[in-house]
């Protein structure tokens, strides 16, 4: 390891964890098709895609424990932390649906997959990056566990560094019919949040091991920057992440209080790295404010949810420095300008939902209208919904892409975070990089590159 985060190590050791492969292996070269794509069945469960919300299974860790990125490295944990301190920052990955739910998709998410491996590989010491950040909708159609090989281990078989992920509502829906123990996120967390470093079964021939986060739900503390993932439900639209006073009754609020745990946390512990929100499903997706200019792309934003959010964050008097989300099959990035505590804050909120599956236009000509696109920088206030709070002072979607799939890659360092989005296949590697925003940690100011 002390070349940097990826050296492979002299030989295996017991129970610690595999990411890449040891040999480089070629892309596959076919899509199974042993199990038929389930498009019709899809067509058929259309209203329960709307109104049938799951369980949402309770995390093994308590309400305001952290997971330690130096745990997902086993012994060589502490190593790879001081590799990273050393450098000054941490570099790491996100991205959303990358999950192809057929052949002729196949193609764009290796090409993602590849894209991310190589930066990976290819990146000098201190600038490896520690990690991928999944933001759901890993596998289509509903997460089921034959697809997990083809979709999830096959693509990410030579990324050599740990996958942490949230469910998406790909990963979660439960299909009539489904048997006792084959539900979609039994099988997520199998993968996912296993209590020890197995190979699984959905991982075949290769050796890439269980991720070990506790739940779900979970917040990944890491040199420089937390994470704190929710998962925002089974629904197409909108995202859940509670009950919602009895309207979705089978879930709960288990996830109200672990979001207001973790912010106390925050609060009490005085944290000075960065704070991300994620939630598969955006607070903000893009739609013209009048019909005529043409009806929204294939989902809609969750204000519902983020007004929940907010109003954990106000009471414990901590707002993140940046949200993070995918559900929408393109790139989206927006300012929300807040007022919190007395100070002006520039929150960015990212959709990143490009990675693989498949990548839809922003907006959808309507009644004979063609579609009116927005200009950078335009004013979205309508998006925070009809009940829009004051201290929300402006909400602008500085930039998009809804053209190209692509990919997140952010660094933190004790001062500044910053968050690029990186294209797939326009552009050799080192130009990939589409559009970057720099927050500052100290005020929440930001800069856009």
């Amino acid at each position: 390891m002390a070349r940097g985060l990826h050296s492979h190590l002299a030989g295996p050791i017991f129970h610690e964890p595999v990411f890449g492969e040891t040999d480089q292996l070629p892309d596959p070269n076919g899509f199974s098709t042993e199990h038929a794509s389930d498009t019709e069945l899809y067509k058929q469960i259309g209203d329960l895609l709307k109104t049938e919300v799951v369980a949402i299974p309770p995390s093994r860790a308590a309400d305001d424990d952290v997971f330690p990125l130096a745990e997902a490295y086993g012994n060589h944990g502490p190593q790879v932390t001081k590799l990273i301190e050393d450098a000054g920052k941490i570099i790491f990955h996100a991205l959303g649906d990358s999950g192809a739910s057929n052949a002729g998709k196949y193609a764009n998410e290796l090409r993602v997959a590849d894209q991310v491996t190589l930066d990976a590989a290819s990146s000098s010491p201190g600038n490896q990056p520690a990690f991928l950040f999944h933001l759901g909708d890993i596998v289509y159609n509903f997460g089921e566990a034959q697809y997990y090989y083809d979709q999830f281990y096959e693509p990410f078989r030579n990324y050599p560094a740990p996958i942490f992920a949230i469910p998406g509502n790909h990963d979660s829906f439960v299909v009539p019919g489904t048997a006792d123990g084959h539900e979609p996120l039994t099988t997520f967390q199998r993968n996912f949040c296993s209590r020890e470093r197995a190979i699984t079964r959905e991982a075949g021939s290769l050796h890439r091991t269980a991720m070990t986060q506790p739940g779900v739900y979970f917040a990944l503390d890491a040199p420089f920057v937390r994470i704190i993932g929710l998962f925002s439900n089974a629904l197409e639209d909108p995202g859940v992440i509670s009950n919602e006073d009895g309207k979705w009754p089978a879930a709960s609020d288990l996830q109200i209080k672990f979001l207001r745990a973790q912010l106390k946390k925050i609060k009490d512990e005085n944290y000075q790295g960065a704070v991300l929100i994620a939630t598969h499903h955006p607070p903000f997706s893009y739609a013209p404010q009048h019909s005529g200019s043409g009806t929204g792309g294939n989902h809609a934003g969750s204000t519902e949810m983020l007004r929940q959010i907010d109003g954990i964050c106000r009471s414990e008097g901590v707002y993140p420095h940046a949200f993070l989300s995918a559900h929408a099959h393109n790139y989206q990035r927006y300012t929300r300008i807040i007022d919190f505590a007395g100070k002006e804050f520039d929150v960015p909120f990212i959709v990143c939902g490009d990675g693989g599956h498949n990548v839809n236009p922003l907006v959808r000509p309507s009644r004979g209208h063609r579609a009116e696109e927005p200009h950078s920088g335009a004013d979205v206030k309508y998006l925070e919904g009809k009940h829009k709070p004051a201290w929300a002072k402006q909400l602008l979607l500085e930039k998009y892409d809804d053209q190209n799939y692509g990919y997140l890659r952010i660094h933190v360092d004790k001062n500044e975070l910053k968050i690029g989005f990186h294209q797939v296949g326009v552009r050799s590697l080192a130009q990939s990089r589409y559009d970057m925003v720099t927050v500052n940690l100290a005020d929440h100011t930001m800069v856009a590159n």
